[in-house]
Formats: C-alpha cells, sequence, structure tokens
C-alpha cells in the first residue's frame, strides 16, 4: 500500500464510519459557492458564521463530515468543530465527497 493510498484510504474510512453514525453533512462555503450546488439535505453554514453555530450544531447531538469547495475551508472547519467539543472529521470537497455517499 502505497502512501497516497493510505492516506486516502484512511479518509474514505473515516467518511464511511461516520455515514455509519448517521453524520450530517455539514458544508462550510459561502451562500454563493451553495447556492450553485451541494449535496442533498446538508446543512449550510459558511466558514465565517461557524463560530455564532456552535451550541446550534451541539443541539444535533450527531457527529459531522465538513466540506467546502476544495478541502481547506473544511478541514479548518473541522478543527474548530473538534476544540469545541463537537465531532467532526474533513470530507474535503463536496463534489468528491458527493461520490462517497
Amino acid at each position: 500500500m502505497g502512501f497516497l493510498e493510505f492516506i486516502f484510504g484512511a479518509k474514505k474510512r473515516q467518511v464511511k464510519n461516520f455515514l455509519n453514525r448517521n453524520a450530517i453533512i455539514l458544508d462550510v462555503r459561502t451562500n454563493k459557492e451553495y447556492n450553485s450546488g451541494h449535496i442533498k439535505d446538508s446543512l449550510h453554514i459558511p466558514l465565517n458564521d461557524l463560530h455564532n453555530n456552535v451550541d446550534r450544531l451541539k443541539a444535533y447531538n450527531k457527529p459531522f463530515i465538513v466540506c467546502c469547495q476544495s478541502g481547506i475551508r473544511s478541514a479548518k472547519a473541522s478543527k474548530f468543530l473538534n476544540l469545541n467539543n463537537i465531532e467532526a472529521t474533513n470530507g474535503g470537497g463536496w463534489i468528491s465527497l458527493k461520490t462517497k455517499l
């Protein structure tokens, strides 16, 4: 198994694990990006508004798979959520995540 296969395989397994636990897809792109296309039934909270929604997200009492356009903002969002005791994983770009669902 190569290094890249190990890294991306682990991410794929993590997403699958979260899906098996009824995780919510959280899209952190801008309103314009989200409105141009998104994963059906995903929750949309732009990255800049995430800090104002911590209690709302905790109330779901479920893990989150965070996505954005490329995976950079979702990585930041996942880290922020984890630091606020919300279980989250970086799902990467929304288009590639959509193919895993």
